[in-house]
């Protein structure tokens, strides 16, 4: 598998915001949003069988695992390759895709963060895979302005959704107006500032 990195650090967003994490940053992406914070990992990274994920893994400490990316879903075999070994050894393990790739095979063996992609992106989910997201699983909808908050209302409306929302603002952006949407339309979401953003951390 191609991995742009792994490291430790607090897990920023979703529903595990605030514990220690191992991140595993799989490379290759199939979208190009216009705010994306690790545009390094679209291309590059090292090429690692799942035996030394493993080991690196391991040796870092820790049961609660992310795989992130880029798109990890793009390297669906050597994922669910790594995920049977983690479940096999007791990891806590969650998926961060950008809502392109089935990720229903996955969830025997971890969670769902699924990253709907609104308008300011320049990019689309496939909001199809919604009514798959379980309630172990969550959706989260990274928003700049009021259009991206009107997109993430029609797609809560229109899709049954068991999982918990988050209604993440852009770095940047008019925090204050997004939270007061929120309130005001008494959206059923939670608001989520990235935490890894405010700390400065990966």
């Amino acid at each position: 598998m191609i991995v742009s990195e792994i490291f430790r650090s607090l897990q920023g967003e979703g529903l595990n915001q605030g514990r220690p994490c191992t991140f595993i940053r799989l490379a290759g992406c199939n979208l190009q949003c216009a705010w994306c914070d690790t545009p390094y990992a679209r291309e590059g990274g090292e090429e690692m069988s799942v035996t030394e994920v493993l080991d690196q893994v391991w040796l870092l400490n820790g049961k609660h695992i992310c795989i992130t990316g880029g798109e990890p879903l793009l390297q669906r075999e050597e994922v669910l390759e790594l995920l049977k070994k983690f479940s096999i050894h007791g990891y806590n393990v969650e998926i961060e895709t950008n809502g392109t790739r089935d990720f229903r095979e996955m969830q025997t063996y971890a969670s769902i963060c699924m990253d709907v992609k609104c308008p300011s992106s320049g990019e689309r989910s496939d909001i199809r895979l919604l009514p798959f997201i379980s309630r172990r699983d969550c959706v989260k909808f990274v928003v700049a302005d009021e259009d991206d908050l009107f997109y993430a209302r029609a797609v809560m409306a229109g899709r049954e959704i068991r999982g918990e929302v988050f209604i993440s603002p852009v770095e940047g952006c008019d925090y204050h107006a997004i939270a007061d949407y929120i309130v005001e339309e008494n959206l059923p979401v939670r608001f989520q500032v990235q935490l890894h953003k405010i700390l400065g951390v990966k």
